[in-house]
């Protein structure tokens, strides 16, 4: 479209809730998760009008819609649109808003807002958005002047997926919905992404040649399949180990001989002894965050190990490390520039380093002993045998998240998003998301018996349009992280941690879906192609024994860890005797009827 075609657009008069819809199709977004509220009716109004281009993705509850806005913009790179209410509307999504900012996820997020003329009279459902989302998002804002809803959309796209991408939140006054104008649209304007500067690569081989203990560190979102290509033919082609940040395995293939597992809560505790003895850190899309660096531990701040940073957002380059090289660069451009530079000819001189990481790696897979009915660790390898090539796996937050990373290879086309900044409730809607955005591929949600409770519900809104995710209820009747922090710095006072739940099962056929009980390792992998071959969506619940703590020490062992390292001047407080439970489904001793 040339200019003047551009600034005539679609002269004719236009509500503003149709203006602003009309502004979602012309900036490239497909996709809306909202739940419905009075103080947006007539942008519901204006997507009627633009139902064939833009799903509407009616949700049950705010910040799941949020949640599922983020996981389809992080898998597909594309912001997605979500609308909430004013007040408590906005209360509910703001986490999934701090969720897309600390994932780096582009996010659009529109509020109904008070009509002008009430401004500052703490009107019903009144709160200044601009105030409440200042630290949570990239930009905040608030719409007034319905012929700037085009201007102000556009902008907030590019801002949305600029640098380091995140999420957008802008309110919408009442009036200014009804509002008649007339106004162009304006269309979609590519933004050119910043490249790496052909000297600075150079000055990263020259540091490289001369490490004998390299570990290359990739996180960021935003990857392409041509970037994750390149960066794993760069990284292949010079034998350098990889290792990736937390929750983001999606940005290398796990199977290949060179990656030596994640770095974030959980990780290999041989990985990070590994990790202190490097002597030259490569971080390509990873901040270098409090997760990835075990609250800022395993290497000091400013840097007591050489690290090349390479970031689209230089403000991110040196936030906390201050890096030898810093390279400000599109993720994606600076993998195909980095791959097609001649890489030194092997052996390499840290090949014997790759290979002992990698041996690493292949040992911490090996899945400990445990003489309950119920392994979670072989239940994830066999897990990793039966997912598609192509499956998309969520995750919440919760101490069973660490089962999959350890035990689970992710192949080159396979998914695993999880929310890094530990947000509870995040699987469920996250897994409706994306089998929206990719009905095609199988979807997979791992959530903790807590999380699922938050969000579950939501199940609805995948039957609603009709989409069949699987979820894997891990239940051990707790919440399990906390429970683990009081077991090491409060050994057997349990305080506020227990849960009481209902039958998952019973919950998903309420639905008219498929629903599974699985007590012992031998049934899972049975009940998940029954779960896939059902072709509904499905609640496979995993009766996980509560001893199963974290995947590498049971209560017990934490208990006596404890008090080993406790002086023997305080006798010990015996905990209640726990009673028997789940005896009317056979499950093992500590899990629920």
């Amino acid at each position: 479209m040339d200019l003047s075609q551009a600034r005539k657009g679609r002269l004719v008069p236009r509500m503003g809730g149709r203006v602003l819809a009309d502004a979602l199709v012309a900036q490239g977004i497909d996709h809306v998760f909202a739940v419905p509220g009075e103080s947006f009716l007539d942008v519901l109004d204006g997507l009627y009008d633009n139902r064939q281009k833009l799903k509407l993705v009616t949700c049950r509850f705010e910040g799941a819609a949020v949640h599922m806005a983020e996981a389809y913009g992080k898998l597909t790179g594309r912001p997605a649109a979500a609308f909430v209410t004013r007040g408590p509307g906005a209360c509910h999504g703001s986490i999934g808003v701090h969720v897309a900012m600390q994932d780096s996820t582009p996010l659009l997020l529109f509020v109904g807002q008070i009509p002008l003329a009430d401004t500052g009279r703490d009107a019903f459902q009144e709160v200044d958005y601009r105030q409440m989302f200042a630290p949570l998002a990239k930009w905040t804002t608030q719409i007034d002047q319905a012929a700037r809803i085009p201007e102000v959309v556009a902008h907030a796209i590019d801002v949305a997926i600029s640098g380091r991408p995140g999420p957008v939140v802008i309110a919408l006054s009442e009036e200014m919905q009804r509002d008649i104008v007339e106004v162009p649209d304006v269309p979609r304007a590519p933004v050119a992404a910043p490249l790496a500067d052909p000297a600075a690569l150079a000055r990263l081989e020259a540091l490289l040649s001369q490490a004998r203990r390299p570990l290359l560190v990739l996180g960021g979102s935003g990857w392409s399949a041509a970037g994750r290509e390149a960066i794993t033919e760069f990284a292949t082609a010079r034998g350098l180990p990889v290792a990736v940040g937390f929750r983001r395995q999606a940005v290398y293939d796990g199977t290949r001989e060179n990656f030596v597992g994640d770095l974030g809560v959980g990780a290999d505790p041989a990985l990070l002894a590994k990790a202190r003895d490097a002597d030259l850190i490569l971080a390509i899309g990873s901040r270098l965050g409090d997760a990835v660096t075990q609250g800022y531990a395993l290497f000091t701040p400013p840097g007591d190990v050489p690290i090349v940073q390479v970031y689209p957002d230089g403000a991110e380059i040196g936030r906390v490390y201050r890096p030898v090289l810093g390279i400000v660069s599109d993720l994606n451009a600076f993998a195909v520039a980095a791959a097609s530079r001649p890489a030194p000819a092997a052996p390499h001189p840290w090949d014997g380093w790759t290979a002992e990481l990698r041996r690493l790696r292949e040992a911490g897979r090996e899945v400990p002993d445990y003489a309950g009915p119920l392994n979670l660790g072989t239940a994830m390898r066999a897990l990793d045998g039966v997912l598609t090539s192509d499956a998309i796996v969520t995750t919440d937050a919760g101490n069973f998240a660490t089962w999959a990373p350890r035990f689970i290879n992710f192949s080159e086309d396979q998914r695993y998003i999880g929310p890094t900044n530990g947000a509870m409730g995040y699987a469920v809607p996250a897994a409706v998301g994306a089998k929206i955005a990719f009905p095609d591929r199988m979807v997979v949600a791992m959530v903790g018996d807590g999380g699922f409770l938050m969000t579950g519900q939501e199940i609805a809104t995948a039957f609603h349009h009709g989409v069949a995710p699987i979820v894997l209820v891990f239940n051990n009747q707790m919440y399990g992280t906390i429970r683990m922090h009081q077991e090491r710095t409060y050994p057997a006072r349990v305080s506020g941690t227990a849960l009481t739940n209902p039958d998952f099962v019973r919950f998903i056929e309420a639905f008219g879906g498929h629903g599974e009980l699985v007590t012992s390792t031998e049934a899972f992998v049975p009940a998940f192609q029954r779960a896939v071959a059902s072709g509904r969506p499905a609640v496979i619940e995993l009766a996980v024994d509560p001893e199963q703590i974290t995947t590498r020490a049971t209560i017990a062992d934490l208990r006596a860890g404890r008090a080993a390292a406790k002086p023997a001047a305080k006798p010990k407080r015996t905990p209640a005797a726990a009673r028997p439970t789940g005896a009317a489904r056979g499950k093992p001793a500590g899990t629920r009827a």
